[in-house]
């Protein structure tokens, strides 16, 4: 198992969330409101007037555990979609060593 994390950019969530949910390899994906503090380019056309003023870009945190044979087709799906996460996204994989329910 892998759990795929991604951070994206706040104002994509809801389309995100559709393009999840029609992905047949995600059961289920988990977001979570994070802020992303960075050195930002004042030219960056993401960014909105109150990210430049506040100093953070609201973000949101995506985990999705998928079976090992699934990542390489969910992440190329991720980059075909029409969501607007293109350049707006990073991604993390790490392994599960174990999973289950309490």
């Amino acid at each position: 198992m892998k759990n795929l994390t991604l951070i994206v950019h706040a104002d994509i969530q809801r389309a995100l969330a559709d393009t999840l949910h029609g992905l047949e390899q995600v059961t289920g994906f988990t977001f979570t409101q994070v802020e992303g503090h960075t050195t930002q380019d004042e030219y960056d056309p993401s960014l909105s007037a109150r990210d430049r003023v506040i100093g953070y870009t609201p973000h949101v945190r995506v985990d999705i555990l998928l079976r090992d044979e699934d990542v390489d087709a969910v992440l190329l799906a991720l980059r075909a979609a029409d969501c607007g996460l293109a350049g707006r996204g990073t991604y993390q994989l790490v392994s599960v060593e174990r999973q289950g329910q309490l």
